[in-house]
């Protein structure tokens, strides 16, 4: 790696999902894995996750929901693959991220309310 190593965090969640559950999952990532770089969600997905960046001073990395369709991922939703065309749609964005070359840390984590995913992914920044 030439850049310094970024670990970011995508989410997704359904309609109803409340700041609580993408902040809880957060806190568990944090607590897994370390300082968090930056979060990151699809364009559709933004103001919930821009609420909790800044509430938690991180920067929001912005993938387009077109880019989603393809992306190889740990977990394989069958309803996530029909909606979205990827297996996890937090994986997905978690790696799109991240940049070129990112690896995902672990497959994605559930919110205690089943209405989020997170997962981590590590990149490098330029």
């Amino acid at each position: 790696m030439n850049g310094r190593e970024l670990k970011v965090v995508g989410f997704g969640f359904r309609r109803g999902a409340s700041l609580a559950s993408l902040a809880a999952l957060l806190d568990t990532l944090i607590q897994r894995f370390g300082t968090i770089d930056a979060l990151a969600a699809t364009q559709s997905m933004r103001p919930l996750v821009q609420s909790l960046g800044q509430a938690r001073c991180l920067n929001v990395i912005l993938v387009a929901d077109a880019h989603l369709p393809g992306v190889t991922t740990l977990t394989q939703s069958a309803q996530s693959l029909q909606a979205r065309g990827t297996g996890s749609v937090a994986e997905a964005v978690a790696l799109l991220a991240a940049g070129p070359g990112a690896q995902l840390l672990g497959p994605r984590h559930i919110s205690a309310d089943r209405q989020a995913t997170a997962a981590i992914a590590i990149g490098t920044s330029l």
